[in-house]
């Protein structure tokens, strides 16, 4: 592993800072990892490090503090350039993924999370309502992307919308399993299930993620937490 002075502050849980970890577990980057609560108060060191949004995950490098998962991994490829990349290196293609993942970001996660954590069955069905479809928009452009053979949306390696997208497949079968549809299946997007057994194939995915037992049960748990706590409702949109 390259010896770099690289903080990662975040919770096990989190699929943002598991963005963070595969970027860097990717590109054979050494790092200390500071672990927080996710359910508890918010720390002092989360509060310091991103006094806007106060919301992890947080990558210290160097005296310099890099915020939002999209742009830490942006960053980690752009500080080390060594193979392999992260970004495509046609420009064309670089900006049609930072589009697909700022969509997935700003329409399919809020989502997703309301789908979990609403009390009320109308409010969920509402937002698996605009899951579905929103994710055979992505199946459209998964089966472009991955036309010719590709296993990944980075080709053989994990690429910027394989490390977006990928920490969120085991909370997208959470939901499936809580609201009892299924949101990936072989009709209406075959082309993302068989990206996302791609995506759990790969070694530096089976070395760092969570086992899928114990994401259920902290989902299990958050689920409560966010209920009952009105301030992060009205943060994740949850107005029911």
């Amino acid at each position: 592993m390259e010896k770099s002075e690289v903080k990662l502050l975040g919770a096990w849980p989190s699929p943002f800072m598991l963005r963070v970890r595969i970027a860097l577990h990717l590109k054979s980057i050494n790092y200390e990892f500071i672990e927080v609560d996710l359910l508890g108060p918010k720390s002092e060191l989360v509060l310091k490090s991103n006094p806007i949004y106060k919301k992890i995950p947080v990558l210290f490098h160097d005296g310099n503090t890099i915020l939002e998962s999209q742009i830490i991994v942006q960053y980690i490829d752009e500080v080390w350039p060594n193979a392999p990349s992260i970004l495509p290196s046609d420009a064309a293609q670089r900006a049609d993924s930072r589009f697909w993942v700022a969509y997935f970001d700003d329409k399919l996660v809020p989502a997703l999370i309301i789908a979990l954590a609403a009390k009320s069955k109308d409010t969920k069905n509402a937002a698996i309502a605009e899951l579905e479809p929103g994710l055979v928009h992505l199946e459209e452009a998964a089966s472009t992307k991955l036309s010719k053979g590709k296993a990944l949306f980075g080709g053989e390696n994990l690429g910027y919308m394989d490390i977006a997208l990928g920490p969120f497949l085991v909370w997208i079968g959470i939901t499936e399993k809580l609201n009892g549809v299924k949101l990936l299946n072989e009709t209406n997007t075959p082309s993302l299930l068989r990206w996302a057994d791609s995506f759990f194939s790969h070694a530096v995915v089976k070395t760092i993620f969570p086992e899928v037992e114990k994401l259920i049960e902290f989902a299990m748990m958050l689920i409560p937490v966010l209920r009952a706590r009105p301030e992060l409702r009205l943060l994740l949109g949850i107005s029911d």
